[in-house]
């Protein structure tokens, strides 16, 4: 059995996008989709006194470009905007200066495309959580036209039994075309994970992993696991 996951890369995700990786062999960032404004790609939340806040990495981005062509605007400060906002929100918790120096070192090394800098925390962060999964690039494969083709066309590359994939993928995916090609079809479920002590209020789950390590250190691969 060999399972496979195929996602684009966001910034600094949730938990549930490292949840997908650890279960599985192999990742393919499918960063040559269409890139989407307004979604995960380039932000994610935090927790403050006043609520949820997003952080949000400014870019060049529109629909009429591939994730991996979007660069970020540097000549915002952004990256000072998020080290100081996640300092301040979370600079008591028990493990933010276990965390927080490489965050900072990584944000303001100003990398020019969305992708890179998305990928490159996601790998790092998958590295905390000690997780084994090789990663890879969707161009590094041959590419066919339409979703379900392109996704069991990129199992099929990767010697593939099992494909992962979230519940909203169920919009799309013909189960039928799987079933045809001897592949898999299994959807992730998010109703497993436990509540840990978070600052600021009600607890919330859709937050970026950055919370889950802040507050729960070498023990936040715990929380997204239910083995």
């Amino acid at each position: 059995m060999k399972r496979i996951a195929i996602l684009q890369s966001n910034y600094l995700p949730w938990k549930g996008y490292f949840d997908i990786i650890h279960r599985v062999d192999c990742f393919v960032f499918l960063d040559s989709a269409q890139y989407t404004r307004r979604d995960w790609r380039n932000r994610n939340l935090i927790k403050t006194p006043q609520g949820l806040c997003w952080l949000t990495v400014p870019t060049n981005g529109n629909r009429r470009m591939r994730i991996n062509q979007v660069q970020i605007d540097n000549n915002q400060f952004w990256a000072e905007r998020h080290l100081k906002a996640l300092e301040l929100n979370y600079r008591r918790t028990p493990y933010f200066h276990r965390y927080f120096p490489r965050i900072r070192e990584v944000l303001l090394q100003r990398h020019i495309f969305l992708s890179d800098l998305n990928q490159y925390l996601i790998r790092l962060i998958a590295n905390w959580l000690h997780i084994n999964t090789r990663f890879y690039q969707s161009d590094d494969f041959v590419l066919l036209e339409g979703k379900n083709e392109k996704i069991i066309s990129l199992v099929q590359q990767l010697d593939g039994t099992h494909y992962l994939t979230g519940p909203a993928a169920k919009n799309y995916i013909l189960p039928e075309l799987f079933e045809f090609n001897n592949i898999t079809l299994e959807y992730m479920t998010y109703n497993h994970y436990h509540s840990y002590d978070q600052p600021w209020g009600e607890f919330s789950h859709g937050v970026t992993i950055l919370d889950l390590l802040f507050c729960c250190g070498p023990d936040a691969a715990s929380y997204i696991r239910d083995e």
